[in-house]
């Protein structure tokens, strides 16, 4: 699959990319905001600044040649769809130019998975999103955070909303889901599948 260029599409962007996590301090170590995170990393490397937009934070940057929009909803994880719906029809985005990143606790921790559509696996960002727009058809990329270790009694809910433990090594997790999103801006999504998968 090969993006649109901007020329064969009505968006004045070539990818809205989503982070999605929780707003407030203290949950921008969880491991529920690595999509934040990662967003976070690429206005790093590409210079961007961000500023409130669509109750959220929005930063534009180029990659080369291509324009990004880098989202972070500030709504909770649920109402995501409220702040993403805005931003797809403001840059009139079509669902194959929306990046969601999300964290995902049914992938071993660091394993990242690109894909187009799917199911919303119980993930109520995706949900929201999916709700908000009328589709499901738009472009993820699902950041594994494992599962409680055996004999942790935490539920998985609880698990995602604490912090990454330093031997997790969430800087390199962060690095490397951003090269994916790079990869999918610039080659499309099967290379970044076939390189980070």
């Amino acid at each position: 699959m090969r993006f649109l260029k901007r020329e064969d599409s009505f968006s004045s962007l070539d990818l809205l990319v989503v982070g999605l996590g929780n707003p407030g301090r203290e949950h921008a170590q969880n491991r529920h905001n690595v999509g934040w995170m990662v967003v976070d990393e690429l206005a790093r490397r590409h210079g961007g600044s961000f500023k409130n937009k669509f109750s959220g934070q929005l930063a534009e940057v180029r990659d080369g040649d291509l324009r990004l929009g880098l989202l972070k909803p500030e709504l909770y994880m649920n109402e995501s769809g409220r702040s993403v719906a805005p931003a797809v029809r403001f840059f009139k985005v079509p669902p194959e130019q929306l990046l969601i990143v999300h964290d995902e606790g049914d992938l071993d921790l660091g394993r990242l998975q690109a894909r187009a559509g799917g199911g919303l696996a119980g993930h109520n960002g995706l949900r929201s999103i999916a709700q908000q727009l009328g589709t499901q058809d738009f472009l993820r990329l699902r950041i594994g955070v494992g599962r409680p270790e055996r004999g942790d009694p935490r539920p998985l809910a609880d698990y995602v909303l604490s912090n990454f433990e330093p031997l997790d090594d969430a800087e390199a997790i962060v690095s490397r889901a951003a090269d994916a999103v790079e990869t999918i801006s610039r080659e499309g999504l099967e290379p970044a599948q076939r390189r980070f998968h």
